[in-house]
């Protein structure tokens, strides 16, 4: 198999990460691998034998218009770039490589088995009826059909793309996100970072309306000797920290930049929590969970559920799992009440730990690499 992975960037988030996965583990297999990418950002380490190529070096203020516009011209490089590396795959992740990926096939005879990923619960992310929307929705509709094999990180994604966009069930896949267990334990914690008279709550996620931390700050008002630490960056880190002075949390939330390595906080912390409008499937509860955290998070589509295996949802109470605690999505109050649960029920926050640790073996590293390794294979 001669594969090109094909991703905007590697910078920091979920998708990059199982890329920065799959690339040595398929070289292992002994795939010829090929990482084809839109942007020069890169935050995980690259083996010296994957040859690394731009089909453009863009950046992430360009107008949606500007990205739109592109597509044509960026199928057109892109196939010239498949032809010249003769891949036999071209596995692309995230909608805007995907359709690239796709189009890609219109300048080309004799193109490659085109494969794609959808990390995010499409119907959702472009459920606002704006024009980018309404595009982003039509080009789904139109391009995604046409894949080879279109892959979903979670049960329910997968279902939104078969019931809202016409994609046959038999050419999709569910393959959950991939934790590396043995790197993760590895990692000692950071010691004397928290103050431990104080009930440490820390998240990890870009600054950005989807990922909603304002919600965590608001919920941390009502929270007394509780502190937030925000692990992230993007282009709402301005208006998160004026929220946080004009909330007088100064002294309560402190913001940590981006750090590839988020585990040794995580590991000294004593409560994740996420506060997400909605999501694909989310891997930093993953991580958490990997670093024996028990979990507050929004029950957004799609994935939290999933990871959490909840049996109950509802829209007007927190809801217990054996992992921690999921809320309505934008829902203040009960994200505050989730967090008070967690510091007057110690015991409850104890025993989420313990199972936290149990439920990640499921998502071990080399069982869902293989999964990949499977599909690709199989067309």
């Amino acid at each position: 198999m001669n594969l090109g992975i094909f991703i905007y960037s590697l910078a920091g988030g979920g998708a990059e990460r199982v890329v920065s996965y799959l690339l040595p583990y398929l070289l292992d297999q002994g795939c010829q691998v090929h990482l084809i990418l839109m942007n020069s950002t890169i935050s995980y380490e690259i083996p010296n034998k994957v040859s690394i190529h731009y089909i453009e070096q863009s950046e992430a203020s360009e107008s949606g218009v500007f990205k739109l516009l592109k597509l044509p011209f960026l199928a057109y490089k892109y196939s010239k770039l498949v032809k010249k590396l003769n891949l036999t795959h071209s596995f692309s992740l995230l909608t805007r490589p995907n359709y690239v990926n796709l189009l890609m096939r219109y300048f080309n005879r004799n193109p490659p088995i085109v494969v794609i990923s959808e990390r995010n619960y499409a119907s959702m992310i472009y459920g606002y009826g704006n024009m980018q929307s309404k595009t982003n929705n039509y080009l789904i509709k139109y391009l995604y059909p046409k894949a080879d094999l279109v892959i979903g990180n979670s049960k329910a994604n997968v279902k939104d793309l078969i019931e809202n966009y016409g994609i046959r069930q038999d050419l999709t896949a569910v393959i959950e996100n991939p934790i590396d267990i043995d790197k993760i334990k590895a990692i000692d914690p950071l010691p004397d970072f928290f103050d431990d008279t104080c009930f440490n709550m820390i998240s990890v996620g870009r600054f950005e309306h989807v990922k909603n931390q304002q919600l965590l700050i608001r919920s941390l008002i009502a929270v007394p000797n509780a502190q937030l630490y925000l692990l992230g960056k993007g282009i709402l880190g301005k208006d998160l920290r004026k929220l946080v002075e004009d909330e007088n949390l100064t002294d309560r939330v402190h913001f940590l930049g981006f750090d590839p390595n988020p585990y040794k906080y995580l590991k000294s912390a004593d409560l994740f929590v996420f506060g997400s409008n909605h999501e694909g499937f989310p891997n930093v509860l993953l991580e958490a969970m990997c670093c024996g955290l028990p979990i507050l998070t929004t029950n957004c589509k799609s994935g939290p559920d999933e990871i959490m295996e909840l049996e109950e949802p509802s829209t007007s109470q927190i809801m217990k799992t054996r992992y921690g605690i999921l809320t309505p999505v934008g829902d203040v109050d009960l994200m505050t009440k989730g967090m008070n649960y967690f510091i007057d029920h110690p015991e409850y926050l104890q025993s989420c730990k313990k199972n936290a640790l149990q439920r990640i073996k499921a998502f071990e590293k080399e069982g869902i690499l293989k999964a990949y390794e499977m599909a690709l294979l199989r067309q």
